[in-house]
């Protein structure tokens, strides 16, 4: 039974799936820099923190606004593991056109960190990122 649920709900997570560039926040590719002043390089198949964590993208859900991506052998922590990265466009906070929101990072699975994710608040930007703000990045390029 556990195993039709599980079935199921990745069937039905398939249909709203898209790699549509025009539904992303910004133009990719692109290298932006957060408010933290940590530079990233990103793809729509590779969401990397430089200089030395890497999220490859298995999957954009461009409707509900997330990243499915399995983390890189070579990071610092939760290597190997999966990460749900939520994310946001913003209105008038120029520089900052977007940010975004780690909600899993060491899930054992892509379907355990889709569907046992934090939830975030995408009304409130400045702490609905369990409590914290949304990262916010600008293009640097």
């Amino acid at each position: 039974m556990k195993t039709l649920l599980i079935f199921l709900l990745s069937f039905s997570a398939l249909t709203v799936f898209s790699q549509n560039k025009q539904d992303l926040p910004v133009p990719l590719p692109g290298n932006f820099m957060d408010d933290y002043g940590i530079k990233y390089q990103i793809s729509d198949t590779l969401f990397f923190m430089l200089s030395a964590t890497k999220y490859h993208v298995l999957r954009w859900n461009t409707k509900e606004q997330y990243i499915i991506a399995h983390n890189g052998l070579d990071n610092p922590h939760d290597k190997g593991l999966y990460t749900r990265i939520d994310y946001m466009k913003f209105e008038n906070m120029e520089p900052y056109k977007w940010g975004f929101c780690l909600t899993t990072w060491d899930a054992k699975t892509d379907s355990l960190a889709e569907f046992t994710a934090l939830k975030v608040d995408r009304a409130n930007p400045r702490k609905g990122c369990s409590g914290f703000p949304f990262s916010r990045l600008k293009r640097i390029d």
